[in-house]
């Protein structure tokens, strides 16, 4: 930061049961030392700190836990995370799948198999040329018999969207919509699920953001998103209607919720009732919330009045 002098990181390595002592002198109750090393060993001081930051007292900078603070319940919050990036990860698989049947379907059939290679539908050249290098990329390393059949048999530099685009990561694919020029075609996709070209876009860059946490195993309950989609003004389908709440840190201000946990499992929803109508994301998250009832919803986003909200119900 400006005008803030750094210096060299000069701690060394701790051997376990050195971070179990040092847990211990800074007030973290450890109910039984032998799994505390054993999760220590196995999933690393580092990763686990994540999930007592919220147990440590003001001011954060001296590190001291608040009383009752105990390493299971930072366990209970790194085990509830996990399964929520679970749950989030098996559901962003059928929107993504769904997404990109979608994009190919209509693309192709107003522009042809190879629409990609049309740079006239796209905005920006680099990135055009960035995306078309990344399917080269994901073709070469590809070992789908499709893939391969296909070069066998065709002239064609690439093959058409619907086995290209197959292969394609969900970044690339976010890319393609993207820089789009805007088109009824575009549109359209967007409001296959009820939402505006824009909202879609943002809604899409976020989804990929995410599962990269996701895949990463990275902390996802009480994150503050780095990304944070837009709030649709006017969707079609069923929406939530709160979309901030009040923050303690600024006096009761009301803040948005958009680069909130909450918000982001709302998209999810809405999207659902779209791809798979008869979804169970809304009773599996609650479920998770029976058997973790150390978690405090409030630090997700959820505002008080979430349960009442017809999208969650």
């Amino acid at each position: 930061m400006a005008g803030r002098s750094r210096r060299k990181y000069d701690e060394p390595p701790l051997e376990y049961s050195e971070q179990l002592q040092r847990l211990k002198n800074r007030g973290l109750k450890i109910e039984d030392e032998k799994k505390a090393l054993h999760l220590l060993e196995n999933i690393s001081y580092f990763r686990l700190s994540a999930y007592w930051y919220p147990l440590i007292a003001e001011p954060k900078s001296l590190k001291i836990f608040k009383d009752g603070a105990s390493f299971n319940n930072a366990f209970q919050l790194y085990c509830f995370d996990r399964e929520l990036r679970q749950l989030v990860s098996s559901e962003l698989e059928k929107i993504e799948v769904a997404i990109r049947a979608k994009m190919i379907y209509i693309l192709s059939h107003k522009y042809g198999p190879f629409w990609y290679n049309d740079k006239t539908l796209f905005k920006n050249q680099k990135s055009y040329d960035e995306s078309i290098e990344k399917l080269r990329v994901e073709r070469d390393r590809s070992d789908e018999v499709f893939i391969k059949q296909f070069s066998e048999i065709y002239s064609d530099p690439l093959p058409p969207s619907w086995m290209i685009l197959e292969i394609s990561s969900f970044g690339n694919l976010s890319s393609f919509y993207y820089n789009l020029m805007s088109c009824p075609e575009k549109r359209l996709i967007a409001n296959h699920s009820g939402l505006g070209e824009q909202v879609f876009e943002s809604w899409l860059h976020c989804f990929v953001y995410i599962r990269n946490l996701c895949a990463h195993h990275l902390r996802l309950w009480n994150r503050i998103l780095r990304i944070s989609p837009q709030i649709p003004l006017s969707p079609s389908g069923q929406w939530i209607k709160v979309t901030s709440i009040g923050d303690p840190a600024k006096k009761g201000k009301l803040v948005k919720i958009n680069n909130r946990t909450y918000f982001l499992l709302s998209m999810l929803i809405y999207l659902l009732n779209t791809i798979n109508p008869k979804h169970k994301f809304s009773s599996k998250f609650r479920s998770l919330l029976k058997k973790y009832e150390i978690i405090d919803v409030r630090a997700m986003g959820f505002p008080l009045e979430w349960q009442s909200e017809e999208l969650w119900n």
